[in-house]
């Protein structure tokens, strides 16, 4: 990146600024991406993992948000990623008779036909009322008095962190030079206008000056920090605002479909994942650290009182293997509670050659990254095609439903179980090639994870070698999710894990140790939060973990 001036600098690598680069690449522009850390590691890989319109902006009468959103969702299960995006049934349970079922039906009607007329509802049933009986069929651990009847509907979700990598690795795909680890430490200017960036490699210190003749932050929470850069103030400014998620056996709720629950702050979920569920979420100011935000024992407490109001067995403090915590980036409002900011996104040029691009949500990212482009290419001199990513497939996308149709020969083919097969093609699509091909060289990567299972050692590996992850954390965390889904965090596979990308990543026997006790610090160090009862000594307690692992020369 340093070598050349590029058209365009993309500075963050989450959900948005991996979009942005994708758009860029596509569009010909010769592109940069740089990210301080790793890919998703902040807001998005701690989100919801929903891919949906958003229901209760239809109650605030946000329609034109809704249906975007719907469009949106609508391309991601059809044409972008099918492979990672997939559909999941919601039952809301009704606590009133006869007006609640009128009201809160026609907002699900609404919601079904603002997908419909987007063209892009395909793939999704249509919504279906159900008796307390019919209800408790589908989710049997539904208490009994908890409801007069419910509303069955479907939305979408993904594996967040997952996606965001693999849009990052189809940019690079399509030209964009992609960097993590690489953080910016100044903006460049030139008779007032920023002509670029400062980048540290954080695993060297070495820092380059990468000319660009337009930079886009698409750096989220920390938006107004990356503004300072510039020596300007922004047009908007950035509030975080902090969702809080416990993850649970699956067999803690019996159930065939999520639950979203009304609260007296926001909305609560229940989201089916795999062999867990997802528990979510709070909605709360937030402003201390922003790179490892904390869950306290009072916004863990308030999940689960609020979920056991409506289940007849309720679950314990001793039933959650997983907590996240991550912050929205909410334009700045006149409204006080963070649950009514706006989760519209806006696109600013406070400086020449710079372009702002924040709020919004994670479903309508690709939309959020076609404006910030669209901004930056306003003053490039060229004549710049216009944005084709609703058109371009991420990596693993091409032939995947050609592939899940001739699973059982994929299984006979590799020696692996079915549904192993179908772990594989969901988090991989069409690229379970490249993973398979790993086994055949190293029969013993086709063996579980110890600690985690639900894992092949095939896949640390790849998430290293073609994934782009640098360190134990990456893997453990966002290449995969073992941090979340073990009721030890991951503490048990850490070693293994840790022997198995050493290879690919050079490290010794001393980064080995020093990677797994890294990780063992963070572990402990978020333990410990979750036990403060208040913000303040979350945070202080989740700052004991150093953030960095140092690299051995």
């Amino acid at each position: 990146m340093g070598d050349r001036e590029l058209d365009v600098l993309v500075v963050g690598g989450g959900v948005v600024g991996a979009g942005a680069a994708l758009d860029a690449a596509t569009r010909g522009l010769s592109t940069g991406l740089v990210e301080a850390r790793d890919f998703a590691s902040g807001t998005s890989s701690r989100s919801s993992k929903l891919i949906h319109g958003g229901l209760r902006y239809l109650e605030m009468l946000d329609f034109r948000l809704v249906a975007e959103a719907l469009q949106e969702r609508g391309l991601l299960i059809q044409t972008l990623a099918p492979h990672l995006v997939r559909p999941v049934p919601f039952v809301y349970p009704l606590k009133h008779h006869v007006w609640e079922r009128f009201y809160a039906g026609a907002g699900v009607a609404l919601y079904d036909s603002l997908g419909l007329l987007s063209g892009r509802a395909r793939g999704l049933p249509h919504h279906r009322h159900l008796t307390r009986r019919g209800a408790r069929k589908v989710v049997p651990s539904l208490r009994r008095d908890a409801l007069v009847g419910a509303l069955e509907y479907y939305d979408a979700q993904v594996d967040d962190a997952r996606h965001t990598m693999e849009i990052a690795r189809t940019a690079a795909a399509y030209g964009a030079h992609v960097a993590t680890r690489a953080r910016v430490v100044g903006l460049l200017k030139d008779s007032g206008r920023v002509i670029g960036a400062t980048v540290q490699d954080l695993e060297s210190g070495e820092r380059f000056d990468v000319r660009a003749k337009e930079v886009i932050n698409a750096t989220g929470v920390w938006t107004d920090d990356t503004q300072g850069l510039a020596g300007e103030r922004g047009q908007f400014k950035v509030r975080a605002s902090k969702g809080i998620h416990l993850v649970v056996p699956r067999d803690r709720i019996r159930g065939d479909a999520g639950l979203i629950l009304r609260t007296e702050k926001s909305v609560l979920f229940v989201i089916p994942w795999g062999r867990h569920w997802i528990i979510g979420t709070t909605d709360t100011d937030w402003d201390l650290d922003k790179a490892h935000p904390a869950a306290s024992a009072a916004d863990i407490e308030y999940l689960l009182a609020h979920v056991n109001e409506v289940l007849e067995q309720p679950l314990s403090h001793e039933d959650v293997e997983g907590v996240y915590a991550g912050l929205r980036p909410l334009l700045h409002g006149e409204s006080e509670a963070t649950s009514k900011l706006s989760r519209e996104h806006a696109v600013a040029s406070p400086v020449p050659g710079l372009v702002v691009v924040a709020g919004g949500k994670y479903t309508t990212y690709r939309v959020m990254a076609k404006d910030a482009v669209d901004a930056a290419v306003h003053s490039l001199d060229a004549k710049v095609p216009e944005s084709c990513t609703e058109k371009v497939p991420l990596l693993g996308a091409e032939g995947f439903t050609a592939l899940r149709n001739s699973a059982h020969q994929l299984a006979a083919r590799s020696g692996l179980h079915p549904a192993r097969i179908e772990h594989l093609l969901g988090r991989y699509g069409s690229l379970i090639d490249e993973v398979l091909d790993l086994l055949v060289a190293d029969p013993t990567l086709a063996e579980p994870l110890t600690g985690a299972e639900d894992y092949l050692r095939a896949e640390v590996v790849y998430g290293a070698s073609h994934e782009g992850a640098r360190h134990l954390e990456d893997i453990l965390a966002r290449r995969t999710r073992i941090s979340i889904e073990t009721f030890d965090r991951g503490v048990g596979a850490a070693e293994e894990t840790a022997k198995l990308v050493a290879p690919v990543l050079g490290w010794n026997d001393e980064q080995i140790a020093r990677e797994v006790d890294h990780y063992v610090k963070r572990v402990e160090a978020e333990r410990e939060s979750q036990k403060m009862p208040d913000d303040a000594t979350a945070d202080a307690a989740r700052l004991g973990a150093p953030d960095v692992v140092p690299v051995s020369g």
